[in-house]
């Protein structure tokens, strides 16, 4: 008897809580309206701009590649100048009477003439090469600062904008709003329904609204993370890539002749080929971090727009 009467006791208890949060029809579809209507909106936003983000870390790729690639064939240049100009040298001293300044090599007995000849016009022809090698060494170096120096903008501009892509006006906040409104709203539809109300309209706003209770945005968040962090990381390589292309590509580091300036030149530029690399390695992940985010957004805009479109 005693434990009857304690069921009895505790299904009363559960009767009254329940009763407790059952609102009348019309203020639970309020509150669910209230609760639910700005998500779509704020999921668009979100979509919105992370495709701008993948467009714009997509452009940084381009510039990374870009830089990538004319870092290396600046390099190939470079070692062209350095073979040309040690077969320079071999001439001139093979000739130590014969360089392009000179202008007594005429004084020369004319057994030499054919020989001297054939000498001088080598050594103008490697001069000329070498010029028109440093020249292009020159241009591209300038390209492959210009080129780190996009891609340092557009992953400084990635880091911005994917930091707004995360937990964007507390989204999840919304959401749990939106599902626990909605099953007080189901609590009042079942109250309405005894009551003899007309509850086909509410049933489908229900319906529609509680799949929010299956949205997962985690990974909208995890992947806006992702791509902020790569961004920034690119951003600082490309940053210090520029500068060392600038100072690698300057006329007092390439006018330096001596072995020390010339290894420092060497050295400035295989790091900044490297830094190039990482930079567009940065972008790329960051590309793709983008790209799943938008793939995350777009699950959870199917439930917004369904249930937006029944609250409208």
């Amino acid at each position: 008897m005693r434990k009857f009467f304690l069921f009895l006791c505790l299904l009363c208890a559960c009767i009254s809580a329940n009763a407790a949060e059952v609102l009348d029809l019309n203020t639970a579809l309020q509150n669910t309206y209230r609760a639910c209507a700005e998500i779509d909106d704020n999921l668009h936003d979100l979509k919105v701009l992370a495709g701008i983000n993948t467009a714009v870390t997509g452009v940084g790729t381009g510039l990374g590649v870009g830089a990538t690639a004319t870092g290396f064939v600046k390099a190939s240049k470079d070692k062209q100048v350095e073979v040309k100009l040690d077969k320079l040298r071999e001439i001139e001293q093979k000739n130590p009477g014969v360089n392009s300044s000179d202008t007594e090599w005429q004084s020369f007995s004319e057994s030499l003439q054919s020989e001297l000849t054939t000498a001088r016009q080598e050594i103008e022809r490697y001069q000329a090469e070498i010029a028109e090698l440093n020249k292009e060494s020159k241009n591209l170096g300038n390209w492959r600062t210009g080129l780190l120096a996009g891609n340092t903008v557009t992953n400084v501009a990635g880091a911005v904008i994917a930091s707004k892509t995360i937990n964007k006006d507390d989204l999840q906040g919304q959401i749990d709003a939106c599902i626990s409104a909605t099953k007080v709203l189901n609590n009042a539809i079942m109250q309405a329904y005894l009551n003899g109300e007309d509850t086909s309209e509410a049933k489908q706003i229900y319906e529609a609204c509680r799949e929010y209770e299956y949205v997962d945005i985690g990974p909208i968040n995890k992947r806006g993370t992702g791509a902020m962090v790569a961004s920034s990381v690119g951003a600082g390589l490309g940053g210090i890539g520029t500068i060392t292309s600038g100072i690698a590509n300057s006329d007092k580091t390439r006018n330096d002749n001596s072995d020390y300036g010339k290894q420092k030149e060497k050295n400035l530029n295989t790091a900044s080929n490297v830094l190039s690399v990482g930079a567009t390695a940065a972008s790329v992940t960051a590309t793709v971090f983008n790209a799943t985010q938008i793939a995350a957004i777009k699950k959870a805009v199917k439930v917004s727009e369904v249930c937006t479109g029944v609250l409208k």
